[in-house]
């Protein structure tokens, strides 16, 4: 069976908390079969910059209780040396989640390259942010 890209998103947020308001979002693309979450990964940084990771099965449920609800497939996808990596731009007190995700809805182009011996030869990902910038310049 033929995989999807996979991404990893690094997102921000001020403080030490995760409100959950994304999950539906996330929850949508997963019902919808657009995306596969492979691992997600919660990493803190207090105010004296001592940084934790959390993986979503170790999270507490007071701390991101709508995070529960997401299934992973691959658990250790995302490890401490991302969260290392992650935590070297986190600000004192603040958070980011990461999520690997296979882009599933690919997964018939990427056997249409197979089947004619195509090989991708790079990808580029644009954030949304930048193209809307670009866009309304």
């Amino acid at each position: 069976m033929p995989l999807g890209p996979v991404d990893v998103y690094v997102i921000g947020f001020p403080g030490i908390k995760f409100t959950g308001q994304i999950v539906p979002a996330i929850m949508d693309l997963v019902q919808a079969g657009t995306i596969r979450v492979l691992d997600v990964l919660f990493v803190l940084k207090d105010a004296d910059g001592v940084v934790t990771s959390l993986s979503i099965e170790d999270l507490d449920p007071d701390l991101g209780p709508a995070f529960v609800e997401i299934e992973v497939s691959d658990h250790g996808v995302l490890n401490v040396e991302d969260a290392e990596e992650i935590s070297e731009d986190l600000a004192p007190n603040s958070s980011a989640l990461l999520i690997a995700y296979e882009n599933t809805w690919m997964e018939p182009l990427v056997a249409a390259f197979a089947s004619a011996d195509a090989v991708v030869i790079d990808q580029i990902r644009i954030p949304a942010d930048v193209v809307a910038a670009a866009l309304t310049a």
